[in-house]
């Protein structure tokens, strides 16, 4: 586990471009729940109270750059566009972009099973992290850092349009979230030949998430995906 100095510390500062004045803050931000059990008389707290202000900060700030473009982009778009850049497939790629995963503080057992690399640890961690630095700096702080932390992928998602993949982000989700797959069933179809109606559902550990129908069956299933998405990015 690395050791905490103001070294290390600043050199992740400044690939977040933002400097705290309580440090404390971002120390908290990088403690997993894991370390604080195994340390209770060394650490007050670990990091998911910020990393649920850091959700909030990031949707915010998301959906306000999205408002702001000269596109005008409708609400139903930048609620897609949101949903595909605070995915935590996503979030996990950017923490690891920036070493996140070796600045935290993990408990033995999660160190062992290579939780510095896990998907969810470092999307977590990175919410964490935004967490902190809107309460240290405030919204204005925080959008900045975000904005430097998004930039390229905000500009991929704008340019290209691919920001509503909905099976491939349930997949991604699913993955870093439940180690599995999602399951889709074809449960109805009606209608003459070339009027068909399909309806999937779809499933994540034997849970249904998602329901939807189309005109075939892959229609079907991303209609069926994209309500999934709404609801475990809603916390469901």
């Amino acid at each position: 586990m690395p050791v905490f100095s103001s070294e290390n510390l600043e050199t992740l500062e400044r690939c977040l471009g933002y400097t705290f004045h309580q440090r404390t803050l971002l120390v908290e931000a990088l403690t997993h729940k894991s370390f604080f059990h195994e340390n209770p008389s060394r650490v007050a707290s670990h990091n998911e109270r910020l990393e649920f202000i850091g959700d909030s900060v990031l949707g915010l700030v998301i959906v306000e750059h999205l408002f702001r473009d000269k596109k005008g982009y409708t609400e139903s778009e930048m609620s897609e566009i949101k949903s595909y850049l605070v995915r935590g497939a996503l979030l996990s790629e950017i923490a690891h972009g920036i070493g996140l995963g070796g600045y935290l503080r993990l408990g033995k057992g999660e160190e062992e099973t290579g939780g510095r690399n896990k998907k969810s640890v470092l999307a977590n961690a990175l919410e964490a992290v935004l967490g902190a630095i809107y309460l240290d700096g405030g919204q204005e702080a925080a959008r900045k850092s975000i904005l430097r932390l998004f930039e390229e992928r905000i500009l991929s998602a704008l340019s290209s349009g691919h920001y509503h993949s909905y099976k491939t982000d349930l997949q991604e989700e699913s993955q870093m979230r439940f180690g599995m797959l999602p399951e889709y069933h074809i449960i109805h179809q009606e209608g003459a030949e070339h009027i068909k109606i399909f309806t999937a559902e779809v499933f994540i550990a034997g849970r249904r998430l998602g329901r939807g129908s189309g005109k075939n069956k892959k229609e079907a299933q991303t209609a069926a995906a994209k309500e999934a998405m709404e609801r475990l990015l809603a916390g469901d």
